[in-house]
């Protein structure tokens, strides 16, 4: 935890403080501006609602992956992780009904030819681009489809994988046979999937190419199943707890019967009021068996469990936690953006939790036309790096004048600013500013690798 000095917040900077809900032009702004995200291919126009994470987005998303494989491989003594292909045998999407089911309603505007999701439209009669009449609607298969060797001939079609779970299902027999585990226990994966969306948009919310996290928990069919699907409620609200996101922005949607899938008896959408309204952020559903049964009867190999104690086989349930990671990204900076007014300027600074800032501190000299402050703050600098020291990834900022560097680092994220003064060349002690206060207390330098272990 923070030292109690940075937990007594000025009480003038609070009255001034304003937490906003920022627009998307504003999150887009900041995220191209300082590193987080970029469009792709812009020198060539862009490509299509394609985004590429630059050296600070790269940062918060692996950070947030690791803090999620931490909470629920690592800290757990039930789980197993995998890492499964991204091009998996055609069958497999034979056997889930992928290749006939995963479709989106298209719709084709007769007079600009413009293609939509007739679900995602307001007007499903006319194009809200010309106004002009739709053609009938036709399903559109949404995933990609590739060739597997050199001839593209229909018996060398593959697809790239529309959801991580299956290569969960289709290597639950090798789990078995390997580990031995012990129901209930669970597979947890992080990696790419790829949608071919009819209508991509809102940034990063809904894209072609993005990253899951998620687990498939198996459990006994008798099992009380409502039980073990309210617990992984719980442990996705301590998630969501963990990576700041403001709980005052989230709801749960119990889908009802007639709209959740067939094999679902029981789906929460997790919702999060993102700047262009309330959308799915994460998904929790109880799966029943119909995923192994479906790969156990197209595929002929058993995949069952053996309950060595009771002495009987039977195809576990599941109950599945899904979660996107570049949703989790939108939706930590917009809970975490702030804005603040502070001596007649607007600060404006995320508030991400010290697991998730890029930086995890930086360093200063205060100014940058001094060697000996130059000297002794590179020396700090690299002393926070070594290994004996180090915490996280640690910025180095000579660049403008001491009030711009705040600016730069509090818009980033950055939790902790150490400056180097002249008073340090004295007593070795240094400033150390809080972000989120932006109150200051001395240090002595042999105190600040500790100080940061305590976050």
């Amino acid at each position: 935890m923070r030292g109690d000095c940075f937990l007594e917040k000025v009480r003038g900077s609070m009255e001034k403080q304003t937490m906003t809900h920022p627009t998307i032009e504003q999150l887009v702004s900041l995220a191209k501006r300082r590193g987080f995200i970029f469009p792709d291919s812009e020198i060539y126009g862009g490509f299509s609602n394609t985004w590429d994470y630059g050296p600070l987005g790269v940062e918060l998303k692996n950070n947030i992956k690791q803090l999620w494989w931490k909470m629920f491989v690592h800290e757990r003594d039930d789980m197993y992780g995998l890492d499964a292909a991204l091009i998996m045998n055609p069958k497999v999407w034979e056997a889930s009904g992928h290749v006939t089911n995963f479709t989106d309603p298209l719709v084709e505007c007769q007079k600009c030819h413009e293609r939509f999701r007739q679900d995602m439209l307001e007007d499903p009669s006319q194009c809200p681009s010309c106004g002009g009449a739709f053609m009938p609607p036709r399903q559109f298969n949404m995933m990609f489809k590739t060739f597997v060797g050199p001839a593209e001939e229909t018996a060398n079609v593959a697809y790239f994988r529309p959801e991580t779970a299956q290569g969960i299902f289709v290597d639950f027999k090798q789990i078995l046979d390997a580990y031995s585990p012990k129901l209930p226990f669970g597979v947890a994966q992080i990696g790419k999937a790829f949608r071919n969306e009819i209508t991509p948009g809102n940034f990063i919310f809904r894209t072609r190419e993005f990253e899951q996290m998620e687990i498939e928990y198996f459990i006994r069919p008798d099992a009380d199943w409502n039980a073990v699907f309210e617990e992984w409620l719980s442990q996705i609200k301590k998630w969501m707890a963990a990576v700041g996101i403001d709980d005052a922005r989230v709801s749960y949607l119990e889908v009802p019967d007639g709209e959740r899938a067939h094999y679902s008896k029981r789906t929460i959408d997790i919702e999060f009021e993102f700047p262009f309204g309330k959308k799915e952020l994460y998904g929790l559903a109880y799966r029943g068996d119909f995923d192994l049964s479906s790969h156990q009867k197209a595929s002929g190999q058993k995949l069952e469990y053996f309950d060595q104690q009771a002495g009987e086989r039977f195809i576990p349930h599941v109950i599945e936690p899904s979660l996107g990671v570049d949703r989790t990204v939108l939706a930590v900076l917009a809970s975490c953006y702030r804005q603040q007014e502070m001596e007649k300027e607007t600060r404006v600074y995320l508030a991400l939790p010290f697991a998730l800032a890029p930086f995890k501190a930086a360093v200063f000299p205060l100014l940058a036309n001094k060697p000996e402050l130059v000297e002794k703050a590179r020396a700090i600098f690299h002393d926070l790096k070594t290994p004996q020291h180090f915490v996280g990834p640690i910025a180095f900022d000579d660049g403008g004048n001491i009030g711009k560097r705040y600016r730069k680092q509090d818009e980033i994220g950055t939790p902790f600013c150490i400056t180097v003064d002249f008073q340090t060349l004295e007593d070795n002690t240094v400033t150390v500013r809080d972000r989120d206060t932006a109150t200051q207390k001395r240090l002595a330098v042999g105190e600040l690798a500790e100080f940061l272990r305590q976050q």
